[in-house]
Formats: C-alpha cells, sequence, structure tokens
C-alpha cells in the first residue's frame, strides 16, 4: 500500500477519498480515530491519511492533482432562472437546472 494523501483535517481527507472513489479507485482511510494520541506519537504519524494498491498510486496522485484545480472559463447563464453562475459549477445553485452550452 502507498500512501497518497494525508492531512491534519479528517474533513479534508474524506473529500480526496471522495474524488478517488468517483475515479473508481479505491483507497484505505487510516489514522481517523488517532488525534487524541498527539503529543505522544509524532504529528504527521497521528495525521488522517489515505492508502492505495501500488498498482494505483499513480492514478491516485494524477486524480487528486486534476481535483486541486479548479475549472476555468466564462461564467454561465441559467436557462430557467437567469442566475449567473461561476464555471465550477454544472447545475444551478438555485433552482437545480442543468448548465446547457449554446
Amino acid at each position: 500500500m502507498k500512501r497518497v494523501f494525508r492531512a491534519a483535517s479528517l474533513l479534508q481527507v474524506a473529500h480526496a477519498r471522495n474524488v478517488l472513489i468517483a475515479a473508481g479507485i479505491e483507497s484505505e482511510l487510516r489514522n481517523q480515530y488517532l488525534a487524541g494520541a498527539l503529543g505522544e506519537l509524532p504529528i504527521l504519524e497521528a495525521w488522517p491519511q489515505l492508502l492505495v494498491e501500488d498498482t494505483f498510486e499513480t492514478a491516485a496522485l494524477r486524480a487528486l492533482a486534476g481535483a486541486a484545480t479548479a475549472p476555468t472559463g466564462p461564467c454561465w447563464t441559467c436557462t430557467q432562472c437567469a442566475e449567473q453562475l461561476e464555471p465550477q459549477f454544472t447545475s444551478c445553485w438555485r433552482c437545480g437546472a442543468a448548465f446547457q452550452s449554446a
């Protein structure tokens, strides 16, 4: 098993795990309950971390790197309610309509 991600926040690690799940990569979450051991263990060793099988390491790192970059492009206008939305949104937060390219 290879460690592909670790962070002080369990929330960040859970998000990274969701990114891997969406990419079809199975991962194992470790150290999610070690926060109480801080001080007894080295800090980085107690942080939550994600591990994947050795053969999936490159794909996992690529998926995590891709998730770290925000989508670019022009803002778009919802065809249902005329709400202005930023390019990272694929559906309207106001009415739920899906993005439709022109």
